[in-house]
């Protein structure tokens, strides 16, 4: 009877150990605190810097570049060594972004797909060596692992904001494409097998575009994409299917019309969502950037401050005195923080607005005022030819 207890007994205790050893273990790795925090800090500076991104940036382009240039059998021949240190420098550069970043943060490059990709660019990089090693140079699948690597343009994803924005609206509008696409596939299963039934007799029918469901789906997608519709019709017409124009015409119309433009619009709309919440970012980003300035220069005032009150001697009588001799060693480039409304950016930009107008009104009151004293001149000047007229006039009389 012990035994048997024993036995049921014993296959509870094993998991339960292990449960909490693997609980025990999670804990004390949540809270590990790391002890080179200064030299984490300083590779996450470099990384985060422009001049790292422009270096990357330029060895991704100069790789992409080469790569073209392999392509060419005699320019790889001719520069076989300048493509094999090139190579070698590259996979370097990669192999050291991707341990920085592993550095950097060790748990969160796992959550970043970004950096997984370029973990997905190192494995595509090893994989025609490792080919070569393990199955030798005469591999039929080695070039199709050489092709691969014209993925490492990808990495430029990394540094480009915008391009991520445009693959975040790709993958939002995932499930209404998706949703799109069924609708579309169902329309093509309807027209494909009505086109077979149609069309695809064996004695009299079209047994090259419409023979069975296979090409009748190619022969569907060539009509959506409207590619060759018309020798498509022309084989139709030739075998006096009277309902075949109908037919065509009503397919293009759902087809190309309504599901292609649906899908365009489709990603039209969540492209621009995208592009309007990446202008949200970039103004929130840049509005935080200001509060920093902001707060770095109210600091730093803070400090100028106190450190004139501390050094304030008996030669001053107030500490408006202290402030008087402190503005003369202020410089007009020097930024300064003011809460004032006068001096905020909204009331600058109505301000200069007005002056503008302003100075449109002053310009047309001058040509109003020209043109008078152009009036009052010609006047002036007709006024002498009248006396003598007049003159002239009573002289005869007499």
């Amino acid at each position: 009877m012990s035994q048997r207890l024993y036995h049921h007994i014993r296959p509870r205790i094993i998991p339960s150990t292990l449960l909490n050893n693997a609980s025990m273990f999670w804990e004390r790795l949540r809270t590990f605190q790391r002890k080179d925090t200064q030299c984490q800090a300083f590779v996450k500076r470099v990384m985060m810097s422009n001049l790292f991104k422009i270096i990357m940036i330029s060895t991704i382009s100069i790789n992409a570049f080469l790569v073209v240039l392999w392509t060419d059998y005699k320019t790889r021949y001719r520069f076989f060594r300048v493509f094999e240190v090139s190579e070698i420098l590259f996979v370097a550069m990669y192999s050291a972004e991707f341990y920085m970043n592993l550095y950097a943060d060790p748990i969160g490059i796992w959550k970043d797909g970004y950096k997984l990709l370029d973990l997905m660019m190192i494995i595509v990089i090893s994989f025609p060596y490792a080919l070569l090693k393990i199955k030798g140079k005469h591999y039929p699948h080695h070039k199709i692992a050489n092709g691969m690597q014209s993925l490492r343009i990808l990495k430029l994803i990394t540094y480009s904001r915008g391009i991520r924005t445009l693959i975040t609206a790709i993958g939002q509008t995932f499930y209404t494409v998706a949703s799109v696409l069924i609708l579309f596939f169902i329309l093509m299963y309807i027209f494909a097998i009505l086109g077979f039934c149609l069309f695809g007799a064996p004695d009299k029918g079209d047994q090259e575009n419409w023979g069975n469901l296979a090409v009748a789906f190619f022969t569907l997608f060539s009509l959506a994409t409207v590619d060759g519709w018309t020798d498509l019709q022309q084989q139709l017409d030739s075998r006096d299917f009277f309902l075949s124009r109908a037919f065509t015409i009503i397919f293009i119309l759902l087809g190309s019309f309504v599901f292609l433009s649906m899908f365009v619009g489709v990603m039209i709309i969540h492209t621009e969502n995208s592009i309007k919440k990446f202008e949200r970012e970039l103004m929130l980003e840049r509005h935080m950037t200001l509060m920093k300035e902001k707060q770095v220069i109210l600091k730093r005032q803070q400090e100028e401050v106190s450190r004139l009150m501390q050094a304030q001697s008996n030669d001053y009588k107030s500490f408006g005195e202290l402030m008087e001799d402190f503005k003369h060693t202020l410089e007009h480039t020097e930024p300064m923080v003011l809460d004032d409304f006068g001096t905020s950016l909204p009331f600058i930009d109505i301000y200069l607005s007005t002056l503008d107008n302003q100075d449109t009104t002053i310009y047309k009151l001058q040509e109003l005022y020209y043109e008078i004293v152009h009036v009052l001149n010609l006047m002036l000047d007709d006024l002498p030819q009248k006396k003598q007229f007049h003159s002239s006039a009573k002289v005869d009389k007499k």
